[in-house]
């Protein structure tokens, strides 16, 4: 059969999100995480439909999109399926035909998995190399050490802490307790953990969200932020060595992240946390 382009629907969100959590394994190249659509879920059900597609072949999904923002498509492809021609060809009639409605006109990114053959045909379609990301992953096998800070894991109750942290970490963000409690009723939330860190003042000067995949499988941290106004004391390692603590107690075999590789900053607090640099990644994007 063809390959179908899907709209799944709020009531279809269960298997694109249990296709992502399946094909998560140590080693694979960066990609979409389940995570990363629990993060979008602060927008709510519907809005995270919305913003999903999914390719499949026989009933069975074999890539996953999200648009990830205005002109941004956010793809992966199942392990088996990344080298498969017929998928590759439809990915890029999809993602580059304005007739198909899955980006708009106009500039355009999209991030997909490197090696993928997709990655072939866009740059074969002229599709150049964005700004380098740097995926970043610490081996859970062994305990995670002390973060050295108070951490709290946040519930209903301590949401507007975890917002409040958000929205002085990340300018522009307009991060609330309504967008917790939307995020928390999401699909992907039950293998999610928020933490705030505290200073010996009981200042809460960081956050972060970890998602799990499942047992055996690498855990993402989306997002990591400290306080603007408690920066540069150590607090971002101390989350982020809590963030690695969490996933190993939720089953994660490793835990991931990805940072512009123009954020040195980000780079060095994630390195000092016993993070390893992974190989630089790329978006393909288009112009106007």
């Amino acid at each position: 059969m063809a390959i179908a382009l899907g709209r799944p629907g709020a009531d279809g969100l269960s298997e694109a999100v249990g296709a992502l959590r399946e094909w998560q394994y140590d080693g694979a190249p960066m990609q979409l995480h389940p995570g990363d659509l629990g993060w979008f879920w602060r927008s709510g059900a519907e809005a995270t439909a919305a913003a999903v597609r999914t390719w499949s072949r026989d009933g069975q999904i074999l890539a996953v999109g999200l648009l990830d923002g205005p002109g941004l498509l956010r793809l992966t492809i199942a392990p088996d399926a990344q080298r498969d021609e017929e998928l590759a060809q439809r990915l890029v009639e999809d993602v580059t035909g304005p007739e198909r409605g899955v980006l708009p006109g106009g500039r355009a990114n999209i991030e997909a998995p490197m090696g993928a053959l997709v990655q072939d045909l866009l740059s074969e379609d002229g599709w150049d190399v964005d700004e380098p990301w740097t995926p970043l992953r610490r081996d859970l096998t062994e305990p995670v050490e002390d973060p050295g800070v108070r951490i709290e894991v946040v519930g209903p109750e301590q949401a507007h802490v975890f917002a409040a942290v958000h929205r002085a970490a990340f300018d522009g963000s307009r991060f609330t307790d309504e967008r917790w409690h939307a995020m928390e009723a999401g699909l992907p939330y039950p293998d999610a953990r928020c933490l705030v860190a505290y200073d010996d003042r009981d200042n809460a000067v960081a956050a972060v969200t970890v998602w799990s995949a499942g047992p055996g499988k690498p855990g993402l941290l989306e997002p990591m932020g400290v306080h603007r106004d408690h920066r540069r004391h150590g607090h971002g390692r101390a989350i982020t060595v809590a963030a690695a603590a969490a996933l190993r107690e939720l089953g994660s075999s490793s835990a991931l992240v990805c940072t512009p590789s123009s954020n040195s900053g980000a780079v060095a607090t994630y390195t000092s946390a016993c993070f390893r640099r992974l190989p630089e990644v790329r978006d393909r994007y288009r112009d106007a």
